[in-house]
């Protein structure tokens, strides 16, 4: 099961983020265990500068947008190594 947070204030974009990683991820089949990380000191513990960001493993695989449905596709279903 991939552990995967998005980081941000609970803002618009941070919320289709996450319902967008949600939305991928069921149409996969895959099991995630989805965490939205709101602490200020937190998110800046992994260098995220701009909201909304991504983690997948402990490893940010992106930050200051809302990821494309391709791009989240990509990494539920293993590959982060488009990482931006």
């Amino acid at each position: 099961m991939k552990q995967i947070k998005v980081l941000g204030s609970g803002c618009r974009n941070c919320e289709i983020t996450a319902k967008v990683i949600s939305q991928a991820a069921a149409e996969a089949g895959i099991e995630i265990d989805l965490e939205k990380v709101t602490d200020i000191a937190e998110i800046m513990g992994y260098g995220v500068m701009s909201t909304p960001g991504v983690v997948i493993d402990g490893v940010v695989v992106h930050s200051g947008s809302v990821p494309g449905p391709d791009q989240v596709r990509e990494w539920v279903q293993g590959s982060t190594d488009g990482a931006s």
